[in-house]
């Protein structure tokens, strides 16, 4: 469904997809801190905590969370990934709390017939099998089409038709991904522009992925062409290259689009800290708007330009993010640099002493 709104909701899936980061395992505990921080404070739309059916455990995790949620008026904002399985999925993803089922349906040719074994049709019939059973459990239900870059490129048919066939099925949105991360913005804006055009009826969201660094930037073109619905993660965690970053998306889309957010960014680097720690892999210190480094000047011509009329800062400014900007001092410092620390400190130094 195109919009013309300016509003975008966002969809963080660190504790689904982030997880399938290699050697990133969260505990039960950490997720449900994660899953806290990011709607309470954060103010994320959505969060996606889990695939169906992994362990016993898991599945308390999720019950923690959700009876949370419930208690905090958070509860349909979590969404557990889920299989056509039978009534395997939804019956774990009811025992969980939850009431929004993500359901993976193949969105290619190649990954129907080579996966699956199937045809579309029975694909087809195999999904609203799965559709009945969870309206009839009361869920609320979003289908992934797995594979969709793929499969509009290389079997636009299959995927029109499965579109179509699923028009009337009670879905509430329907979530492309670029599953192997292989679009191009010019690509993802031709091919969201079209599926809109196509499917006027349908609420899409775009699930990037990092593969070739465009994640962030197919994002904003997936937006320009009326997607209004967004998957990330914190700290671009996911699978290989990971998903598109949380922060980078939240700032890029409200300061080159204009678009509202409820992100709340004096929250970013806090969370991106967390996630630091619990998921075991460190953050580059050059990382956008959450690194460790990204508000420091190392040359003697910024921080003199900074001193004079702050010549170089950009609309990322640290405060912003609850952040201060800082000069190191090295090789590359000028005096500017110096008197920039020095002022850290309470001491002011007189020109001439300067001079020295």
């Amino acid at each position: 469904m195109s919009s013309s709104t300016n509003k975008i909701k966002l969809m963080d899936t660190t504790l689904r997809d982030g997880e399938q980061t290699q050697g990133v395992s969260f505990t039960p505990p950490e997720k449900s801190n994660i899953a806290k921080t990011l709607l309470k404070q954060l103010r994320v739309d959505r969060i996606e905590v889990t695939s169906a059916r992994i362990s016993a455990g898991e599945l308390g995790s999720v019950q923690n969370i959700t009876a949370w949620a419930e208690e905090n008026g958070f509860l349909e904002c979590i969404e557990v990934l889920g299989f056509i399985d039978q009534k395997r999925s939804v019956d774990w993803i009811k025992e969980s709390g939850c009431t929004v089922m993500n359901l993976l349906t193949k969105g290619s040719e190649n990954h129907c017939k080579n996966q699956l074994k199937k045809t579309l049709k029975q694909h087809v019939a195999d999904i609203r099998q799965t559709l009945k059973y969870a309206h009839v459990n009361e869920l609320n239900v979003n289908v992934y089409l797995e594979d969709w870059s793929n499969g509009y490129h290389n079997s636009p048919k299959y995927v029109f038709e499965m579109m179509a066939a699923l028009k009337d099925e009670g879905i509430n949105h329907f979530m492309l991904p670029d599953t192997l991360g292989v679009l191009s913005p010019d690509e993802v804006f031709s091919s969201l522009t079209d599926m809109i055009e196509r499917f006027p009826w349908a609420t899409f969201d775009f699930h990037p992925h990092n593969d070739y660094g465009l994640g962030v930037a197919n994002v904003l073109y997936a937006v320009k062409a009326g997607v209004r619905n967004i998957h990330c993660t914190m700290n671009c965690l996911g699978e290989r290259a990971g998903n598109a970053s949380l922060a980078e998306i939240a700032v890029v889309l409200h300061d080159k689009l204009g678009m509202e957010l409820s992100i709340d960014e004096s929250h970013l680097s806090p969370v991106s800290e967390m996630i630091e720690s619990f998921s075991g892999k460190r953050l580059a210190d050059n990382a956008p708007i959450v690194g460790e480094n990204v508000f420091t000047q190392t040359s003697g011509i910024h921080a003199d330009g900074d001193k004079k009329a702050n010549l170089y800062h950009n609309p990322i400014v640290p405060e912003r993010f609850g952040r201060k900007r800082s000069y190191a001092l090295g090789k590359m410092s000028g005096k500017a640099s110096l008197a920039k620390n020095l002022e850290l400190l309470g001491i002011q130094l007189v020109d001439e002493n300067l001079k020295k």
